[in-house]
């Protein structure tokens, strides 16, 4: 078990949602560490349709899914929350003084006053590929993430898929790889045409190999893959292969949280609509992830949501201080924390 991180509020989920919860926490003099179980921040918008445009964002007519995601990200930098990425949230413990012990897949441990939960629809799950026997390989040589690039050098990388991820991944792993197959089931893809362009270059150039089919076979012991067969338009091939990355999407799970003994409806956090606090004094949940009456799944009540939440949150961190409410057009004090102020 690692050393604890501690902070004021631990952020489940770093989608919009969770991001724009920093800028409120940040206001109020609170830190806060953010958790996901994805490689980068953005949640859904990020991985699902980064550049699909959205209408209802206030002051932005369009804005792009990764957009609004790059536009968050530089409006909480001044407040520098820390993130921790390719991790799911496993355990919770409340601390005999009321705060919270956190604890990660990967085991990392967190302390924390409050726990805010912006997971979304949930945690995101990677979906098994339909490959016989794939998972006596899982968590050796089959893995669904890149937690550290250093697990692949030196081996013969092997990624299935088409979108974003695969591509970022084969480009990013192919330096250090013995060797890079990149296999997908047809010709096009569903990722930036930039990464498109220099994975078909490297191709071109022999320093990688694109095959178009479906991998039906997988072959080695112990956990231990040593090659995969891949079923083209030339027939079967088999190709050496000692780790593997299938990229076949996601799916939202509400994962271990639904083990908190959380009021739950329909495998959603049930909360109050001042604080929006769940049943659990001190753990409050925002956006998609939460239910009450009258409830949109809409970024923008989110954003509201988090706006209440914050306000809740440094009660609890700093109790017995005196909250004044502040204008940000106003506030020379707000303004100075967001490094605007002359």
């Amino acid at each position: 078990m690692s050393e604890s991180i501690k902070t004021d509020v631990l952020i489940i989920g770093a989608g919009p949602v969770g991001l724009f919860a920093v800028f409120e926490l940040g206001l109020l003099d609170l830190k806060c560490h953010l958790v996901d179980i994805l490689d980068r921040p953005g949640g859904q918008c990020a991985e699902l349709y980064p550049e699909k445009p959205i209408y209802d964002i206030p002051g932005w007519p369009s804005i792009s899914a990764q957009g609004l995601v790059d536009k968050l990200m530089e409006q909480i930098a001044p407040f520098h929350p820390e993130f921790t990425y390719n991790r799911m949230v496993a355990g919770l413990e409340r601390l005999d003084d009321g705060s919270f012990k956190v604890t990660t897949d990967d085991d990392e441990v967190f302390e924390a006053k409050v726990v805010v939960i912006a997971a979304g629809g949930g945690s995101f799950q990677p979906k098994r590929p339909p490959i016989p026997g794939i998972e006596a390989y899982e968590g050796n040589s089959v893995f669904y993430s890149v937690r550290r690039m250093e697990e692949f050098r030196g081996h013969d990388v092997m990624i299935v898929g088409g979108g974003d991820s695969a591509l970022d991944w084969t480009l990013n792993l192919q330096p250090i790889a013995r060797s890079m197959t990149l296999v997908h089931r047809r010709p096009e893809f569903r990722a930036a045409p930039d990464s498109v362009n220099k994975m078909f270059a490297l191709s071109e150039a022999r320093q990688l190999d694109f095959r178009i089919g479906q991998v039906t076979a997988l072959s080695g012991e112990g956990g231990q893959l040593a090659s995969a067969t891949v079923k083209g338009p030339d027939g079967d091939v088999e190709v050496p292969v000692t780790r593997m990355l299938p990229f076949f999407g996601l799916t939202m799970k509400l994962g271990p949280i639904a083990e908190w003994g959380l009021n739950l409806d329909h495998n959603l956090i049930a909360v109050d609509t001042e604080k929006f606090e769940t049943s659990a004094p001190g753990i409050f949940a925002i956006g998609d992830i939460n239910t009450y009456p009258g409830k949109l799944k809409l970024i923008l009540s989110g954003f509201h949501e988090a706006a209440l939440m914050a306000q809740a949150a440094k009660r609890i961190v700093s109790p017995g201080e005196r909250i004044v409410f502040q204008y940000t057009t106003s506030s020379t004090n707000l303004q100075r924390k967001l490094g605007v102020a002359d």
